[in-house]
């Protein structure tokens, strides 16, 4: 089984939440890869949009990772707009997680992740877990490592 961890990472936070897991998922025994999103926009602030340079191909994949910073309380432009844009994520199972500055997930986890929650549905993909990072928490590390273990075991499964 193919699993593919497509990231979006602005300052690197988030990137290194993705690379732990993809340790996870590797001392398990699995096959897993980490791809980056990348933008030439990154916001849509003034009427700009998003133009995104790489984009991956998440149809390779038999289970796939999302995962994005929460940006101005809500789901980062650039994982809106790759998500908007991807095809179909039909009977892919996907797990998803965000990061975000402040110290509690009401203060824009809860809301990104529910955005995340339903671009995936909307493409038909069936989210089995996830998971909010408050970079700024004093269990920060206890967070990760939370969840890094929940995502881990949500994967793979046979269907």
């Amino acid at each position: 089984m193919k699993i593919g961890i497509v990231v979006y990472s602005q300052t690197g936070n988030t990137m290194q939440v993705a690379e732990k897991l993809n340790e996870a998922l590797t001392a398990s025994g699995h096959a897993a890869v980490v791809e980056r999103i990348t933008a030439e926009q990154e916001n849509t602030k003034d009427g700009v949009k998003v133009t995104l340079t790489h984009a991956p191909d998440a149809s390779a994949y038999d289970m796939i990772y999302f995962a994005a910073p929460v940006h101005a309380f809500s789901l980062c432009p650039v994982m809106k707009t790759y998500l908007q844009a991807m095809d179909t994520l039909n009977g892919k199972q996907v797990a998803c997680f965000v990061t975000q500055h402040f110290p509690k997930a009401w203060m824009g986890g809860n809301h990104a992740m529910r955005q995340m929650r339903d671009a995936i549905q909307k493409k038909g993909g069936s989210v089995v877990a996830s998971g909010i990072v408050n970079w700024s928490a004093k269990t920060r590390e206890a967070q990760i490592g939370h969840v890094v273990a929940e995502l881990a075991t949500a994967s793979p499964v046979q269907v």
